[in-house]
């Protein structure tokens, strides 16, 4: 089917995101192949994120706004709460392709189109998407899981998502991480394309405290992800190369949670099929070390 043929509809969750959700609405209005739906939910913010969204709606009418009450939840799992409330929106309607799309990020005008064409060449491709620049800088591919799709913006087929359950509302974050995988154990491709990026705007914490925070973080995180010890001692060497002090925290937040036995956000189904894809990729990387 070309990619003209399939219908794509967008969500968007949005929380006090004023000073950057217009870039995102520009690059949607100005796409090569425009939505059937964009549905974007105001996530109780108490900026101007609601009126800015309702300014372009009344121009787009296939833009709608869904505004929720301001919650005390301040867990990442909010984002998925607020997307599946999108779906419920648009789930009636004829369409082959779902995305998750942030309020923070810019894009060109034939990023869908690049985006729906890989959808129709591969007919067994669940989720795709492609890497944010964030302060001119794009993270390399050639030593990362090009199989994991950000969740700035992921688009997935639409029985994909629905095969899958769609997004499972974790309160540590991780949500686009774990709907690639269960993608994966569904017998899906899942692929990031970085032939094109989008950009992201709202550029990480430097503080040096924060930053320790967020490798430390990233590294608990990873463990309660089900990534096993072989894995998170290759991406923390990896790290040390370029930031030695990041990428020791990365191995210290793995282990401080190894250690307390923190509980983990995934089942020993998806704790072992992630440890079969890494013993594949560490393989790859040996030969590709070898043949060099």
């Amino acid at each position: 089917m070309p990619e003209n043929n399939l219908r794509y509809v967008l969500i968007t969750a949005a929380k006090n995101e004023a000073q950057f959700i217009e870039l995102t609405i520009k690059s949607v209005i100005n796409q090569t192949i425009l939505p059937l739906k964009w549905v974007i939910i105001n996530d109780g913010s108490t900026d101007e994120t609601e009126e800015i969204i309702k300014k372009y709606a009344i121009e787009y009418p296939w833009i709608e706004v869904i505004s929720l009450p301001v919650s005390k939840q301040r867990h990442f799992g909010r984002k998925a709460v607020a997307f599946n409330i999108g779906y419920q929106r648009i789930k009636d309607l004829d369409f082959e392709i779902i995305g998750n799309l942030d309020a923070d990020i810019s894009f060109n005008h034939d990023y869908f189109s690049f985006l729906l064409k890989r959808f129709a060449d591969i007919p067994d491709l669940g989720i795709a998407g492609t890497p944010f620049r964030e302060g001119g800088k794009q993270y390399d591919y050639r030593f990362s899981n090009i199989e994991h799709v950000s969740g700035a913006c992921q688009l997935f087929r639409r029985i994909c998502y629905e095969s899958i359950g769609g997004y499972k509302p974790l309160e540590a974050g991780g949500i686009d991480l774990y709907a690639s995988i269960r993608a994966r154990m569904a017998g899906w491709k899942t692929r990031t394309f970085p032939e094109v990026f989008c950009i992201h705007h709202r550029k990480m914490g430097t503080a040096k405290q924060k930053l320790l925070a967020i490798a430390f973080n990233g590294g608990y995180h990873d463990y309660l992800m089900g990534v096993s010890p072989v894995w998170q001692l290759l991406r923390s060497a990896y790290r040390l190369k370029s930031d030695p002090i990041f990428g020791f925290f990365i191995m210290v937040g793995y282990l401080w949670a190894l250690l307390i036995r923190a509980k983990r956000l995934v089942d020993k189904e998806m704790i072992e099929f992630r440890k079969n894809e890494e013993k594949q990729r560490i393989k790859k990387l040996i030969r590709r070390i070898i043949s060099n």
